[in-house]
C-alpha cells in the first residue's frame, strides 16, 4: 500500500514537505515529552508552526530540523518548538460560569480572613490567572490569597508575568474591571493595556510539565485544569488527575472545560455541577 505524504500548502518559495514519517516522529516526541496527542489532522498544524523555524537554520526538511531537538546546545530551539506545538487560544473570563459559580459558591460564602490559594494549572499567557485574581479581588472576604499560574511554554510565560496585552484582548474583560485593574498603554505602548500592579503582585507564574515532576506548590482550594485534558490519551488523563487532586484540600473545587468531563477515569472527586468537581471534606 502506497504510502501517502501529507503536504503543506505550498507558497512560491516552495515549503517544505511533511512527509508521514516526520510528522509520526514528532507526533511520538510530543507524547512522550507532554503527553499531548497530535491526530493525523493536526499536520497542518505542525507545518504552520514550524516552518518559520526550519527557514531561520536553512533546512530544506523537517527531518533536518527534528534531528536538533535533545542535541547539545540546541535545548532553547527543542522548547521554542514545544512553545509552537502546545500553545493554545485563551482569552480574559473564558466560560464565564465559572467565575460566576467562584464567586457564590466560594468567596461569598468562605470566612472572612481564610487564606485562600487557586492554582491556574495550564495558565497560558496569563488571561486565565488574572481574571481569577480579578473575580477574588472583587469578591473574596479575606486579604491573603494568591494565585499560582503553570505552563510548559516559557513563551508564554514571558508574556505572562509581564501582563501587557493588546487591546483587542480586552474584549471579554467586563469594563469596570478594566477601569479599576488595569492600565491604558501610552507612547511605544500604545493599543497596549498593562494589568495594574496591585493583581499582578498576587499572581505567580512558573514553569511546569504537566505529566513530569512537578515543583512544590503546596495545596489548593481550586485548582483549573481547563482546555487541556482535551489533547491526552485515557492513560495520561488517568496519571494527571491522580496527580493534580492531591494538590487540593479537602472540600477544594476542581474545574475543567465544559468540553471535558472525568468520566471513565477513576478519581477521588465528586461533580458539583457541569465541568466542577470537589474533593470529599473527609479525605
Amino acid at each position: 500500500m502506497a504510502v501517502i505524504e501529507q503536504h503543506c500548502k505550498a507558497d512560491i518559495r516552495r515549503s517544505p514537505i511533511l512527509h508521514k514519517h516526520e510528522f509520526n516522529w514528532i507526533r511520538d516526541y510530543l507524547y512522550s515529552h507532554v503527553g499531548i496527542v497530535l491526530n493525523d489532522s493536526k499536520q497542518a498544524l505542525v507545518c504552520g508552526r514550524l516552518e518559520k523555524r526550519l527557514r531561520h537554520h536553512g533546512f530544506s526538511s523537517y527531518a533536518e530540523y527534528f534531528r536538533l531537538f535533545g542535541k547539545p546546545g540546541f535545548e532553547q530551539e527543542t522548547r521554542m518548538a514545544i512553545d509552537l506545538l502546545t500553545t493554545n487560544e485563551t482569552y480574559f473570563f473564558r466560560e464565564p460560569q465559572h467565575f460566576d459559580f467562584l464567586v457564590k459558591h466560594l468567596l461569598t460564602a468562605m470566612p472572612a480572613g481564610q487564606p485562600l490559594r487557586i492554582w491556574s494549572a495550564a495558565s497560558s499567557s496569563g488571561e486565565e490567572a488574572y481574571s481569577l485574581a480579578m473575580t477574588v479581588a472583587e469578591h473574596a472576604k479575606t486579604s491573603l490569597w494568591e494565585i499560582i499560574g503553570t505552563d510548559i511554554s516559557s513563551r508564554v510565560l514571558e508574556t505572562a508575568r509581564a501582563g501587557l496585552y493588546p487591546i483587542a484582548a480586552c474584549d471579554k474583560l467586563p469594563v469596570p474591571l478594566l477601569k479599576k485593574y488595569c492600565l491604558k498603554g501610552f507612547g511605544e505602548y500604545d493599543g497596549f493595556f498593562l494589568i495594574g500592579p496591585a493583581i499582578r503582585s498576587r499572581v505567580q507564574f512558573l514553569s511546569a510539565n504537566l505529566i513530569d515532576a512537578l515543583p512544590n506548590l503546596g495545596v489548593f482550594d481550586v485548582i483549573f485544569l481547563r482546555s487541556v485534558m482535551i489533547y491526552f490519551d485515557m492513560p495520561t488523563k488517568q496519571r494527571l488527575i491522580e496527580r493534580i487532586q492531591s494538590y487540593l484540600r479537602p472540600g477544594a473545587y476542581f474545574f475543567v472545560s465544559h468540553s471535558e468531563s472525568l468520566n471513565g477515569l477513576n478519581h477521588e472527586l465528586s461533580s458539583v455541577a457541569p465541568s466542577i468537581y470537589r474533593k470529599r471534606k473527609d479525605e
